[in-house]
């Protein structure tokens, strides 16, 4: 199964962190990748996030516009909007 690709555009990108705007059509995903710094998310919109991970295992998670979450580095997986409608969120990094 194909799914389009989510966009990003980075905002900021200095010595300390990097701040990055996702947008997702529905089914849309970021492709696998690896986080290699810690990061928070900020959903612009409400979203419904599908969370591919490792080993196929796969989660739903549901956030509020407005909400946030942090997690570490070292974190791996695909992240797909399992909602009906476009999400957005803004992604921060922080450098070491």
């Amino acid at each position: 199964m194909t799914r389009p690709a989510a966009t990003s555009h980075v905002l900021v990108d200095d010595e300390r962190v990097r701040v990055t705007r996702f947008d997702f059509a529905p089914g849309a995903e970021t492709g696998w990748h690896r986080h290699d710094m810690d990061y928070v998310v900020t959903p612009v919109t409400d979203c419904h996030f599908l969370l591919e991970e490792p080993g196929g295992e796969s989660r739903r998670a549901d956030m509020p516009a407005g909400a946030a979450y942090r997690r570490p580095a070292g974190v791996e997986h695909n992240v797909v909007n399992g909602g009906e409608a476009p999400m957005s969120f803004v992604e921060v990094e922080l450098k070491r």
